[in-house]
């Protein structure tokens, strides 16, 4: 006899829980739940049939995963939070009876969980957890910049601070940093890491205010996540390039306004200079044997292979010894047809080609910054691409290049010029061997990966439109498709308009004869073309014109029948998925809008 099968035991009602029902299974609080959520990564789904899946019933809530729910089940950070529970109420109670030998004894002991397994579970490698810090990024720098209040204690603002700096000091020493945009939300970075593109936003050094409607514990839950998985990642980063992590910070720089100067970089000790601290001594078949022993037992293992012993068998040897060096090696091909083999690349023709991106762009230069432009934002820049730079003492110490240097070739001033009265002759020389920039300048060039024309850029003078480098569309950034080149680019310009005014004119000449020409009969064609000759188009452009327009009919119909395809698949759909479909195809049409409508201009 077959089982019977009871409603709300399998299928939807089986493979989903609701929301009250797994608070009610984990026996914990909602805002619990929550975190526990943020921090393992589990979100609510939607059943096919939300009828189906809340057992007939049709109130509106959340539904989870059983699966997922009792995974939770068994999280060590959920033990913790209870923990936590029974710790508040015995301290809650110490405190209301005055016990406070108790309630310290109480705090020294409070539960704290820690995050590092979950880091582990979630990214089980090092790429995983590169490719998904740009949402980090983001929440760091955002706190980073937030005032002191009350909802955020002021420890949390400084470590976010400090893990921002690390990672600007990372980008510059490795010189990751790619493209730059100036946005009305903040500067928008990207930079390439481990062969990802990590992109994060910067807001501009501004006064915060925080809202009050923003749930500020979703915000420090997920902020909790992610220092511990920048700390990990920066720990890694750091340590392939050689250096300590976490670097030391100089307080009194620090107190100074010294910014990411305040931190010093050091590399990681290398074991030769580790040598000079004997280790300890290692009994070996009841012998004592030192660290100094094995060092040289080691020196001469290495004399003894290195040293011939004669002289036929050393040449012997290295004939017989295989190269270190990747090589291909062509080795005939069994269905060989005669034709010649193709060179492959190898490791070293791949090292050595050059590469897409200018790393030294500001190399050659030496930039000082006005007092109003920011210091943070151009430090960054201007150090990630090689250059050197210097600011007034107003920006903050540490400045490594003072105003009246003579290696300044650039300054990046954002005020109108102002005649300088009592200026003398040497302020005014050197002032004639610099030349002033604009702030958009730097990133311009950054973006365009050369550098640009000063002059246009020049102070006071109207900037070129600022176009975002993430555009996907073509032609999304050409900041100096109207100005590079002067007098040049505008007779270019000229001689085009003139050319397309031509091919207009003789579009319109030769319109009517294609008509005709479009027809596949030969005899219709070759009175076209006896037409075209009595209007005076030559044979040439009488051909390449039918062509195209052959072309054109053989499109057209081709695009009757993929709508008529396209609407019976329509037709097959459900209502939601159409809906979808279409809001998916207006997002195409206006894309290609956009794209032809810059092309015209």
């Amino acid at each position: 006899m077959a089982k019977i099968k009871r409603r709300g035991e399998s299928g939807a009602a089986k493979a989903y829980v609701t929301r009250s029902a797994a608070i009610k299974k984990l026996q914990c609080s909602l805002a619990d739940f929550r975190r526990l959520c943020i921090l393992k990564g589990i979100f609510p789904r939607e059943p096919r049939s939300r009828k189906k899946a809340n057992k007939g019933s049709s109130a509106p809530t959340s539904f989870y995963y059983a699966k997922d729910i009792a995974y939770l089940a068994h999280e060590p950070v959920l033990k913790k939070l209870r923990e936590h529970k029974a710790f508040a109420k015995k301290l809650a109670r110490a405190l209301g009876r005055g016990e406070w030998s108790s309630a310290k004894s109480l705090d020294e002991q409070k539960p704290v969980y820690r995050l590092d397994h979950i880091i582990k579970e979630r990214y089980p490698t090092f790429t995983d957890a590169v490719r998904d810090i740009d949402d980090a990024l983001c929440m760091i720098f955002l706190f980073a910049t937030l005032p002191s209040n009350p909802r955020i204690p002021p420890t949390l603002i400084s470590n976010c601070a400090r893990l921002a700096a690390e990672w600007q000091l990372y980008v510059m020493r490795s010189q990751s940093l790619r493209k730059v945009f100036l946005s009305i939300k903040g500067v928008y970075y990207q930079a390439e890491v481990m062969d990802q593109t990590v992109t994060w936003l910067v807001p501009y050094m501004f006064t915060q205010t925080i809202p009050t409607d923003v749930d500020v514990r979703v915000m420090l839950t997920f902020l909790e996540l992610y220092q511990t998985l920048l700390g990990f990642v920066f720990f890694k980063l750091y340590t392939d390039i050689g250096l300590v992590y976490p670097p030391p910070l100089d307080v009194k720089k620090d107190e100074e306004a010294a910014g990411v100067g305040a931190f010093n970089l050091n590399e990681i000790p290398q074991p030769d200079a580790l040598q000079s601290n004997p280790g300890p001594n290692v009994d070996a078949n009841g012998k004592k044997i030192s660290s100094k022993d094995v060092r040289q037992t080691i020196k001469s293992i290495n004399a003894d292979a290195s040293a011939p012993s004669a002289g036929t068998k050393s040449t012997a040897l290295e004939a017989e010894a295989p190269s270190t060096e990747e090589t291909f090696v062509p080795q005939p091909s069994k269905n060989a047809t005669g034709l010649e083999t193709v060179d492959l690349p190898t490791l070293q023709s791949i090292a050595s080609l050059p590469q897409t991106t200018n790393t030294s762009l500001f190399s050659p230069f030496v930039f000082f910054l006005s007092r109003e432009t920011p210091r943070p934002l151009f430090e960054f820049i201007v150090r990630s691409f090689g250059g050197r730079i210097g600011w007034p003492a107003s920006s903050g110490a540490g400045s490594p290049i003072s105003e009246d240097d003579e290696s300044i070739t650039h300054v990046i001033i954002d005020r109108p010029v102002v005649p300088k009265a009592g200026e003398t002759e040497g302020q005014a020389l050197l002032r004639l061997k610099r030349k002033y920039v604009q702030p958009q300048w730097v990133v311009d060039c950054i973006n365009a990966q050369k550098i640009l024309p000063e002059e246009l850029y020049g102070q006071g003078k109207t900037l070129p439109p600022h176009l975002s480098p993430f555009g996907e569309q073509r032609g999304a950034y050409e900041p100096l498709l109207n100005g590079e080149g002067g007098d040049g680019n505008a007779a270019e310009a000229e001689g085009s308009e003139v050319d397309e005014d031509e091919e207009m004119a003789e579009d319109e000449e030769t319109a009517p004869i294609l008509k005709e020409a479009t027809v596949a009969d030969p005899a219709l064609l070759r009175a076209a073309e006896i037409a075209a000759e009595a209007a005076g188009v030559d044979a040439e452009t009488f051909s390449k014109e039918t062509k195209k327009a052959q072309k054109r009919s053989r499109t057209s119909e081709k695009t009757v029948g993929l709508e008529g395809e396209e609407n019976m698949n329509k037709m097959m759909m459900s209502n939601k998925k159409r809906q979808l479909y279409e809001r998916m195809k207006h997002g195409e049409r206006k894309r290609a809008a956009e794209v032809s409508l810059s092309d015209q201009r």
